[in-house]
């Protein structure tokens, strides 16, 4: 996507053929900074810290990581080493696992002499296969969007809720719930934006504003608890999420919050969508909202909140009393029965089990390996 019109994916492989940089998404918006990581351990560690974050870009970048892992080692320890490394950094994103499964699948098959090479390619596979099934989200996303374009007025735009940040930020490129977005926008429909704010890390006001507003798209920032009020007025034509685990049964895990809107379109009778891509379902967790492990974050992120300052300073201040306990989980689950439609890249599916055995076979066997 675009960045004061240059394009750019959230990670990639640079020059020299073997460092990985990626965008550091915690100095945005204020800042763009390309962050270098060279080794399996400062893979992780952009994991873990949030320099990238949403569910497919950390699977490629867990990819990328087991490539460097290689690079410095191929021995069978190393494979294990670093897959122990990367998979302990974040719990909830099923898209690490899932990267991390197919990268130990290629190296163990291989001598030593070969893994390198092959882990850089795989990563640079999984990469690719990230931005088509995206553009495949963005395909099938856009006719929904379409639809409520054609009983408007002309000229007359689409507004759409999101939480959190599911843009391309998220991912390698296009995104998932912003990718409908992208493509009804560039097919020249008015479109505008409502980008809740997602406390506690801010990422709707920090990160999907900041790449809306660079592609151009019509976007208002609201607190998160306005989409109730927003719904109960018509100003939501449909609201369209991201998700870093689906369960068999069509349960939709999110950033914390997710749940809330889900209810308010219910009772408001607006559409609410969950785009995903594939490897983010997971047939080994039947029940979304009792199997699904809820990140619990640091009680800084809840406390402190870091902003530019009238004079352009960078400045981290804390907002909460001294001595207050603090409860920071990181996700909500969405039970099926709240979403509307599972956008994919193979069309928009019923949110239960039968839809998406029948959509995806493939991910039934690899959840049984």
């Amino acid at each position: 996507m675009r960045v004061d019109g240059k394009h750019f994916r959230s990670i990639w492989l640079e020059p020299d053929g073997w460092t990985v940089g990626a965008i550091d998404q915690r100095k945005l918006p204020h800042e763009f900074v390309i962050a270098q990581l060279a080794t399996v351990e400062a893979a992780a560690d952009a994991i873990r810290t949030m320099l990238v974050r949403g569910a497919p870009l950390i699977g490629a970048t867990a990819a990328y990581g087991m490539a460097l892992a290689m690079r410095a080692h191929a021995s069978d320890a190393a494979i294990d080493r670093a897959y122990k490394l990367l998979i302990a950094t974040r719990p909830t994103a099923i898209n690490l696992k899932w990267a991390l499964d197919e990268m130990r699948a290629v190296l163990q098959a291989l001598p030593p002499s070969a893994r390198a090479a092959a882990a850089y390619a795989r990563a640079a596979d999984i990469s690719e296969q990230d931005i088509d099934i995206n553009q495949g989200i963005a395909r099938c996303g856009a006719a929904l969007i379409e639809a409520i374009a054609a009983r408007k007025q002309p000229g007359e735009p689409v507004n759409v809720l999101t939480h959190c940040n599911a843009g391309w930020l998220a991912t390698v490129d296009w995104g998932t719930a912003t990718a409908p977005i992208y493509l009804a926008y560039d097919r020249g429909h008015a479109i505008h934006v409502w980008v809740d704010e997602t406390r506690p890390r801010n990422q709707g006001a920090s990160l999907t504003a900041w790449e809306l507003g660079h592609h151009g798209v019509a976007h208002t920032i609201i607190a998160d608890n306005t989409g109730g009020h927003l719904m109960q007025h018509g100003m939501v034509d449909l609201a369209i999420v991201g998700t870093d685990r689906v369960a068999a049964n069509g349960d939709v895990c999110n950033k914390i919050g997710t749940y809330l809107k889900a209810l308010a379109a219910h009772d408001n009778n607006v559409p609410f969508y969950v785009a995903l891509p594939s490897p983010t379902i997971d047939f080994s967790v039947a029940d979304g909202v009792s199997q699904i492990p809820i990140e619990q974050r640091g009680a800084e992120e809840v406390t402190d909140m870091t902003g530019r300052t009238a004079d352009g300073r960078i400045e981290t201040v804390r907002i909460v009393p001294d001595g207050s306990p603090v409860a920071n989980y990181g996700f909500d689950v969405t039970p099926a029965r709240l979403v509307t439609g599972l956008i994919t890249e193979r069309g928009v599916l019923n949110a239960n089990r039968d839809a998406l055995s029948a959509a995806f076979p493939e991910r039934i066997a690899a959840a049984a390996e």
